[in-house]
């Protein structure tokens, strides 16, 4: 096995560039005869990383509710992290409307978001909004949602993204290659 040094100042620099930390370590690169074989275990090398938005698509099995008559409804009751799009309407006649998405244990609730109408917005105004966000929900959690006019719809669709590990959950039908 020979060692030789490799002189080539545009490798040097790109070494530099790729691994700042070794600015400063004073020596030429080498190479070697030898072949060795390097592994490289990562998903980009197996050719299965997929991008993140991708893995986030709505499927088939995409849940949906529309929610016109006023109360709560639990949407999901399964551990894992949810991705919920939503679009809500609130008219702004009145005050006091609202449509608001929360986890709950049973026994106490957290909202996570709320559209409300708070009466500063003027007389037989109509605002719509849409949404998209990630929720997690450990054992025993579950997400509702609640509207208490039923002149103010809200429309929410989900879909598991990952299970409680955070082992990301393919849409139906696809398979990375």
């Amino acid at each position: 096995m020979s060692i030789s040094s490799v002189t080539s100042e545009a490798l040097q620099l790109k070494l530099r560039q790729l691994l700042p930390s070794q600015q400063g370590f004073g020596t030429d690169l080498t190479a070697q005869d030898t072949i060795v074989p390097i592994i490289d275990l990562t998903a980009a090398a197996e050719g299965s990383d997929v991008p993140e938005y991708l893995q986030r698509a709505w499927d088939f099995n995409t849940g949906h509710l529309s929610k016109n008559t006023t109360g709560t409804s639990t949407i999901i009751s399964n551990t894992g992290f949810w991705q919920i799009g939503l679009t809500s309407s609130i008219n702004f006649g009145g005050t006091g409307s609202f449509a608001l998405v929360g986890i709950s244990d049973g026994a106490t609730t957290q909202t996570i978001w709320q559209f409300e109408n708070d009466g500063a917005q003027g007389n037989d105004t109509n605002s719509l909004v849409q949404d998209t966000f990630i929720v997690f929900l450990d054992a025993g959690k579950s997400c509702f949602v609640q509207i208490n006019d039923i002149n103010n719809p809200l429309n929410v669709w989900y879909r598991q993204v990952a299970d409680v590990n955070g082992t990301l959950v393919q849409p139906v039908g696809f398979s990375p290659s």
